[in-house]
């Protein structure tokens, strides 16, 4: 199995997980992709949420946490917000989801970037993080040995 191959059927899995779990996603596409300037980019996986009335990317990353994989989905999120979100839509959501992370490598990537009174509304009408993270590991090693 090359990483490309277990980056792809990670990806074919959770996006199955995602639409059976959370009833408010709608799918948009897998590898999604958007055009800045020249350049191409994808994003693993992009949903719209019902409730939250924004859309949602996923990042799954078969490797641990660095802190560029947030610079990459903030990059995404500004893209998706400029170019595909409608006006009547909220800012768009990212989530990452890795193999492992250093708690404090990923407190301090983060702690510019998150608004409490999003975070609050989010948890709320987004799938539990706890069972977002073990379902992300399920797959994870499932894709990994076939």
């Amino acid at each position: 199995f090359s990483e490309k191959d277990l980056q792809s059927a990670l990806v074919n899995n959770f996006k199955d997980f995602i639409l059976e779990l959370g009833k408010d996603f709608a799918f948009i596409g897998q590898e999604y992709r958007i055009q800045i300037g020249n350049n191409d980019y994808f994003i693993d996986l992009l949903f719209y949420h019902r409730s939250l009335q924004c859309l949602v990317a996923f990042e799954l990353k078969i490797e641990d946490f660095k802190p560029e994989f947030l610079g990459k989905l903030n990059f995404y999120l500004e893209a998706l917000d400029r170019n595909i979100k409608k006006e009547h839509e909220n800012p768009s959501v990212g989530v990452i989801l890795c193999k492992n992370k250093d708690k404090e490598v990923a407190e301090y990537s983060l702690s510019r970037n998150l608004s409490p009174a999003l975070i609050s509304e989010y948890k709320t009408k987004l799938i539990d993080k706890k069972i977002l993270k073990r379902k992300f590991k399920e797959l994870y090693n499932f894709s990994k040995k076939n």
